[in-house]
This record gives structure tokens, sequence and C-alpha cells, in this order.
């Protein structure tokens, strides 16, 4: 029976899994955003968010504990670096999983995996967005002067448009 077994062995031995997640962790924390399949993505987002999390704790014993499971030295510099730098005040949730379809070759469900603080242009979509608004009350304050400036500038492209035409 699989009482409390919870994580998807994703079709492979122990030791495939945990060098396939500990490479996928590094291309992850190096790249900043990686393609794979969805099923991949979530297994990396419980393997990859704990490690993130120790690594806010700049320690050896923290350091050491991330480095028995990624075995990279420069992925360990980067992730104690510049990663831990920019998700310091985050309580959680520091990768995104964004699908984009199905594969070509075997209609696999494919995605992106990428860490949150690093994405640009999602940041500039998250400061942008505002509270939702009636559209009665302001509607009529800005539909008012919007008309009066269409009046005003309609008259003086008339006689330009004349000259131009003749």
């Amino acid at each position: 029976m699989r009482h409390s077994k919870k994580f998807n062995h994703l079709g492979r031995t122990a030791s495939h899994r945990s060098a396939m997640l500990a490479n996928m962790a590094i291309s992850l924390i190096m790249h900043k955003r990686i393609t794979t399949t969805v099923a991949k993505a979530k297994a990396l987002k419980m393997y990859v968010e704990p490690l993130i999390t120790k690594a806010k704790d700049d320690s050896t014993n923290s350091r050491r504990v991330v480095f028995s499971y990624l075995q990279n030295k420069e992925a360990i510099k980067e992730l104690f670096g510049e990663v831990a730098q920019k998700v310091g005040d985050r309580p959680g949730g520091y990768t995104r999983i964004i699908k984009l379809g199905t594969r070509q070759g075997d209609a696999a469900q494919v995605c992106f995996i990428e860490l949150v603080d690093f994405d640009p242009e999602m940041a500039k979509d998250t400061k942008k967005k505002s509270t939702r608004r009636s559209r009665k009350s302001g509607s009529k304050a800005e539909a008012a002067p919007a008309a009066e400036e269409t009046k005003a500038e309609a008259p003086a492209e008339a006689p330009a448009e004349e000259a131009k035409a003749e």
C-alpha cells in the first residue's frame, strides 16, 4: 500500500531520480528559468524550495546541507549569494510554473519553471494591478472632459484636411 508516499517517482529508480532532480535544480539556480515537463517541474518545485529556504540562513551548516543535495560549488555560490538576497523577505513560493502546451513528439505537457523574483516582465505586471473600481462614479467625471477635448480638436483638424485635399 502507498500510505504517506506523496512524491512522484517519475518512472525512475531512486538514484536516477535524485541525480535528475539535482541536475535540474542546478540548472534552475544558474539560469533562473528552465523548460521541462509539468510532472518534472512539480517534483523539482518540491525539491528546490526547501533548499532556497535553507539558503536564506547563510551559515556553514546550511551550506553543507545544500551542498549534499546539489554537489556543485558554482550553484551554491549563486544560491547563497544572488538568489538568497532577492528572496530574503519572501516567506515561500520561490518558483512559478507556467504551462506552455503539449510537446510535438510525445504530446507531453510542457512548462517553464522559473524563480519568481528574477522575471522582470512579471514584476512589471504585478505593480500595475490595482483594486477594481465601480464604473459609475468615475465614468461621468472622465467622460465630460474627454468630450470637450474632442470638440475643441475637431474644428482645428477639419480646415487642415480640406487644404490638403485641394
